[in-house]
C-alpha cells in the first residue's frame, strides 16, 4: 500500500499482531505459522502464482476437524478488524486528504452562496428539510450486538492512542485494553445460536440509536449551525430537524409470520421506554448543571420565584420520566397498569413546552452561552426522535388486505371482491368509505390470516400518531389497493390520516406507477383524504431481481420522473420513498451520489430512504461516522433541491431505452428462461445453507415450496456475492454496453457517463462490482460442487462477465477498475488475501456436508463462519 495509507496500515498492523498474539496464547504457533502461511499462500496465488494456489489448496483441504472453526474464525476476525481500522480511518485526525474530503455541507454553502443561490432561499431550505431514514433490519448484518459493541471499545482505543501527549504509562494502559477487547472477540462466537426475534432486531436498531446517534445528532446540528452561522450571520432554530428516523423493525409483516399485533405493540412500547430512559439521563445531567436564580417573569411565576426555578422545573420533569418508565416496564412484563396522564410523559408538548420555557427564560435573561449547551442538544433531540424514538411503519402485502374483505364480501353474501374487476373494486371500496354504517359485524370470526391483519388496524387506531410512520403496501398495483387499506383502518375506528404508501417493486408496476397514483387522484374522496400530499415507494431490490441492475435503475428514474410530473399537474406535494439495499444489486451505493442522480424535481426537500442491516452500522455505528454520514444526506437532498441534475438529452433517453430493453432481455434470458439456471444457483452458491444461518426472523422466502421466483432479493444477492460471482449486481448490464458498443454508441456512452449524474453512477457502481468479483474462486466453486453437466452455464457467466468489464474499461477510458478511486481500490485489496481462504475452505466444506447427510457439528459451524467472514470482506455487496 502507498504511503498516503500508513496511519491505516500501522492500525491494521496493530489489529492483527494482538489477534495473532491472542491466537497463539489460545492455540499454539504451529497453528498461528499455518495460518500466516496460507495467507501468504492467498496472496502469492493473487500475483498468478499456481503453485501457491496449490499449496494452499492442499493445506485447506488437509484442515483437521478440530482446526476448522478456530480456522475461519481467525481469517473472520481479521477481516471484522479490517473493516474497524478502516472505518476508524475515515475519522481519524491522520486521515488522509483522498479519503477524508471537506465537510459536503460546507463545501455546498461555498458554492450556493458564491452568487449561486439566495441567501434567504438557501435558509429556507435547509430549514423545511425532510429527511427520513427508515432503519430496517433486512438480515445482511451478521454480527450480533456483543460483538459490535466490542467492535466499538476497539475504535475508542485507537482514538485514545492518536493522542500525542500520551505517557508510555497511558499508552501501555491502551494496548492492554486493546489486547483484553480482542482477546474478548476471540472468545465469542460470531454465530447466534438462535435466530432473533423481530423484538431482537428492534432493539438492535434502538442500540444504534443510544450508541451512536443519539449523540451524533446534536454534534451534527451544532456542527451545521456553525457552518451557517459563519457564512450567513443567521441561527437555526433551536427545534430545527433536517433529518429524522423511523423504523421498519417490528412494523415489516410482508411475508414475516413473526411480526403481530402483539409484537409491534411491545416494539412501539420499547421504542419509547428507550426515549423516556436517555431523556431522564439529559435531565439528571441539567439538574446538576442548571443552578442559576435569575430567571424571566414567565418562569418565576410558573415557580413561585422559586431560588432554583430551573431546577424546579427539571425535578419535576425527571420525576414524571421515572414514573413513565415504571408505567412502561409494566406494560412490558405483560401488565394492563393505569395510565395517569398528567403524571406521565405522554405527548411531545409534555416535554418540548417545558424545556422551552426554560431555553427562553435563560436567554432573554442573558444566558444565552448556557441555553446552547446540553438543553439546546436535548431540544434538538425532541425535535428529531420525539418521545416515541422512532416513527414505526407498518408494511403488509397487498394481497393480504385483499383477503380481508374478499373473505369479509363473501360471508356477507356480496360475492368475492377478490374475483371484482378493478372500477367494481373501487366502487365498493368508495361505497363504504364514505357511508356511516360499519361494514364488519361483531359476530364475524374470520380466519387466523385476516384475523391478524384486522388486529394490527386496530392496534393502529389507538396510537398516537406521531408514534407511527406510513403504512407501506407492497406488491401494489392498483388504487384498489390503497382504498383497501384506507378503509380497514377506518372501520378500526382510526381518527388520524395516516400516510397510505404503495410500494411499487416489479419492472411491471414501476411501469405502471405513474397511471395508478394517476386513477388515484381522479377519486375525489382520495383527493380530499391525502390534503395535498402523496408518498409513494419504489422498490430497488426486487425490481433488480425482477429485471436487472440496468433496466430497473432506469424504470426507477422514468417511474420518479412521471411521478413528479403527474403529482405537480395535480398540485400535490410528492415524497418519494427509496427502498434501497446496502449492496449494489438491490440499490445500493453512496448515498450522496445516489441522491444526486434522482430525476430533476423529485427530491424537493423530502425524501425518505431505507437504510438496512449492515450499512447501519457501517454509516452510523459511531458518532463521527453518524456525523458524516448525517453531513453527506443533508447537503445530497440541499444540492438536489437547489442545483438539481441537467434533464437527460433526447439522445440520452433513446440510448437508455435501449440499453434497459437490451439488458432486460440478457438478464431473463439466463434467469428466467435458462433450463438450468435453478439448479446451478442451488448448487453452485450456498443458497441452501444461507437458510440455516440465523439471520434475521424473517423465513428467507416469501412462500414455503416457492422457487427462485418467491426468494427474497437478499439471500438471493447474498448467495451469490458468497462465491464472488455477485451475478445480480451486473447480469445484462455488460452485454447491453457491449451491445451499444457494437452499434456505435461509445462515444454517446462516453458522454452521458461525462454529463449525466444518473448514469455516471450506474457505471461506477458496475466498475466496483466487477472489481470485487473473482470470476476464478467462481469457477472454483463449480468445480468442487456443481456437476459437470452445468458447467457450461458458469462458462457462459464468467465470459459475459469478461465482456462486461472489457467494455466498461473502454466506455470509461481506463487501464484498470476504480482506478479513479484509489481508496476504493486499495480497500478491495486489503481485504482479498483474507477473503480468498475463506472462500476456499467455504467450497471444500460445502462439499463436504453435501456429500455426508450429518455433517460434523464443528464442520457446519466452520461454515457459517466462512459465510459470516465472507459477508464481512465484501461489505456493501452482500
Amino acid at each position: 500500500m502507498t504511503d498516503m495509507y500508513a496511519s491505516l496500515r500501522s492500525n491494521v498492523g496493530t489489529l492483527g499482531q494482538i489477534l495473532g498474539d491472542t491466537i497463539r496464547t489460545h492455540m499454539d504457533e504451529p497453528f498461528l505459522d499455518k495460518i500466516e502461511q496460507i495467507r501468504h499462500l492467498a496472496k502469492s496465488s493473487r500475483q498468478g502464482n499456481d503453485a501457491a494456489r496449490e499449496q494452499m489448496l492442499t493445506l485447506l483441504a488437509a484442515l483437521p476437524d478440530e482446526e476448522l472453526v478456530p480456522f475461519a474464525k481467525a481469517f473472520n476476525q481479521f477481516l471484522n478488524l479490517a473493516n474497524i481500522a478502516e472505518q476508524f480511518h475515515t475519522i481519524s485526525r491522520n486521515c488522509d486528504e483522498l479519503v477524508c474530503v471537506p465537510d459536503p455541507v460546507d463545501q455546498l454553502l461555498g458554492r450556493m452562496l458564491n452568487g449561486r443561490i439566495d441567501q434567504d432561499k438557501m435558509l429556507e431550505c435547509l430549514q423545511t428539510l425532510d429527511i427520513d431514514l427508515v432503519l430496517t433490519a433486512h438480515p445482511t448484518e451478521i454480527s450480533r450486538r456483543t460483538l459490535i459493541q466490542k467492535y466499538s471499545a476497539v475504535v475508542d482505543c485507537l482514538a485514545t492512542l492518536e493522542n500525542p501527549q500520551l505517557t508510555e504509562r497511558e499508552k501501555k494502559q491502551n494496548h492492554l485494553r486493546l489486547r483484553q477487547l480482542i482477546a474478548q472477540i476471540w472468545h465469542t462466537n460470531e454465530i447466534r445460536h438462535e435466530r432473533p426475534t423481530p423484538v431482537d432486531e428492534a432493539r438492535w436498531g434502538l442500540s444504534t440509536i443510544e450508541a451512536s446517534l443519539w449523540q451524533a445528532i446534536p454534534d451534527f446540528l451544532r456542527q451545521l449551525n456553525e457552518q451557517v452561522e459563519e457564512r450567513t450571520g443567521k441561527q437555526l432554530p433551536s427545534d430545527i430537524a433536517p433529518i429524522r428516523f423511523s423504523s421498519w423493525m417490528g412494523g415489516d409483516r410482508d411475508g414475516n409470520p413473526f411480526v403481530t399485533a402483539k409484537v409491534t405493540q411491545e416494539v412501539l412500547d420499547r421504542n419509547r421506554h428507550t426515549a423516556a430512559r436517555l431523556y431522564l439521563k439529559d435531565v439528571v445531567l441539567l439538574v446538576n448543571e442548571l443552578s442559576m436564580e435569575e430567571a424571566n417573569e414567565e418562569l418565576l411565576a410558573l415557580t413561585n420565584n422559586s431560588h432554583e426555578p430551573y431546577r424546579e422545573v427539571l425535578r419535576e420533569l425527571r420525576q414524571k420520566l421515572r414514573d413513565t418508565i415504571d408505567y412502561l416496564n409494566a406494560r412490558l412484563e405483560g401488565h394492563s397498569p393505569e395510565a395517569d396522564l398528567d403524571s406521565l410523559i405522554w405527548h411531545e408538548d409534555d416535554l418540548k413546552q417545558p424545556l422551552t420555557l426554560l431555553y427562553r427564560s435563560l436567554t432573554e435573561s442573558g444566558m444565552s452561552l448556557i441555553a446552547n449547551g446540553l438543553l439546546l442538544d436535548m431540544l434538538r433531540r425532541l425535535a428529531c426522535f420525539g418521545i416515541h424514538m422512532l416513527r414505526l411503519d407498518i408494511r403488509q402485502d397487498a394481497q393480504r388486505h385483499s383477503d380481508v374483505i374478499a373473505e369479509l364480501t363473501r360471508y356477507l353474501g356480496l360475492g368475492d371482491f377478490d374475483h371484482w374487476d378493478e372500477h367494481e373494486k373501487q366502487a365498493f371500496l368508495l361505497r363504504e368509505l364514505s357511508g356511516k354504517r360499519p361494514l364488519i359485524p361483531h359476530n364475524w370470526e374470520p380466519s387466523a390470516e385476516v384475523a391478524e391483519v384486522i388486529s394490527t388496524v386496530k392496534l393502529i387506531a389507538c396510537q398516537s400518531p406521531k408514534a407511527l410512520g406510513s403504512y407501506v403496501i407492497s406488491m401494489a398495483s392498483q388504487p384498489s389497493d390503497v382504498l383497501t387499506v384506507l378503509l380497514l383502518l377506518k372501520e378500526a375506528g382510526c381518527q388520524h390520516p395516516m400516510r397510505v404508501v404503495p410500494l411499487f417493486e416489479t419492472l411491471e408496476d414501476l411501469n405502471n406507477a405513474a397511471s395508478c397514483i394517476s386513477a388515484l387522484f381522479a377519486i375525489d374522496w382520495y383527493r380530499g383524504y391525502c390534503k395535498g400530499s402523496q408518498e409513494v415507494m419504489i422498490g430497488y431490490s426486487d425490481s433488480a431481481k425482477d429485471a436487472g441492475v440496468m433496466a430497473a435503475a432506469w424504470a426507477q428514474y422514468s417511474a420518479q420522473e412521471k411521478l413528479v410530473e403527474v403529482c405537480s399537474q395535480a398540485d400535490i406535494k410528492l415524497t418519494l420513498f427509496h427502498g434501497r439495499g446496502g449492496t449494489i444489486g438491490r440499490g445500493g451505493g453512496p448515498a450522496h451520489k445516489a441522491i444526486l442522480s434522482q430525476p430533476p424535481g423529485s427530491v424537493d426537500g423530502r425524501i425518505r430512504v431505507t437504510e438496512q442491516g449492515e450499512m447501519i452500522r457501517f454509516k452510523f455505528g459511531l458518532p463521527k461516522l453518524a456525523v458524516q454520514s448525517l453531513a453527506l444526506y443533508t447537503s445530497a437532498v440541499m444540492e438536489a433541491t437547489l442545483l438539481p441534475p441537467p434533464e437527460p438529452k433526447p439522445e440520452w433517453r433513446e440510448a437508455m431505452e435501449r440499453l434497459a430493453s437490451d439488458s432486460v432481455t440478457a438478464y431473463r434470458a439466463i434467469v428466467r428462461e435458462e433450463p438450468d439456471f435453478v439448479a446451478y444457483f442451488r448448487a453452485a452458491t450456498p443458497e441452501v445453507e444461507l437458510g440455516k444461518l440465523p439471520l434475521g426472523s424473517r423465513p428467507a422466502k416469501r412462500r414455503v415450496d416457492g422457487g427462485i421466483e418467491s426468494l427474497r432479493a437478499i439471500p438471493w444477492i447474498f448467495a451469490w456475492s458468497q462465491n464472488r460471482l455477485m451475478l445480480p449486481a451486473w447480469l445484462g448490464a455488460g452485454e447491453a454496453l457491449q451491445q451499444a458498443a457494437d452499434r456505435g454508441e461509445l462515444d454517446l456512452l462516453r458522454e452521458m457517463e461525462q454529463q449525466w449524474p444518473f448514469f455516471e453512477t450506474r457505471i461506477s457502481m458496475l466498475e466496483m462490482v466487477y472489481a470485487k468479483a473473482e470470476p476464478n474462486l467462481a469457477k472454483y466453486y463449480e468445480t468442487c460442487l456443481v456437476p459437470k453437466e452445468l458447467h457450461h452455464l458458469g462458462e457462459a457467466l464468467r465470459s459475459r462477465m469478461a465482456t462486461g468489464i472489457k467494455v466498461v474499461l473502454e466506455l470509461t477510458q481506463s487501464d484498470a477498475l476504480m482506478s479513479h478511486t484509489p481508496w476504493n481500490r486499495e480497500s478491495v485489496e486489503l481485504r482479498n488475501p483474507y477473503i480468498d481462504p475463506l472462500n476456499f475452505l467455504q467450497a471444500e466444506l460445502l462439499a463436504r456436508t453435501r456429500k455426508e447427510e450429518a455433517g460434523s457439528s464443528n464442520v457446519e459451524l466452520a461454515l457459517m463462519l466462512t459465510i459470516a467472514g465472507v459477508a464481512a470482506g465484501m461489505r456493501n455487496t452482500g
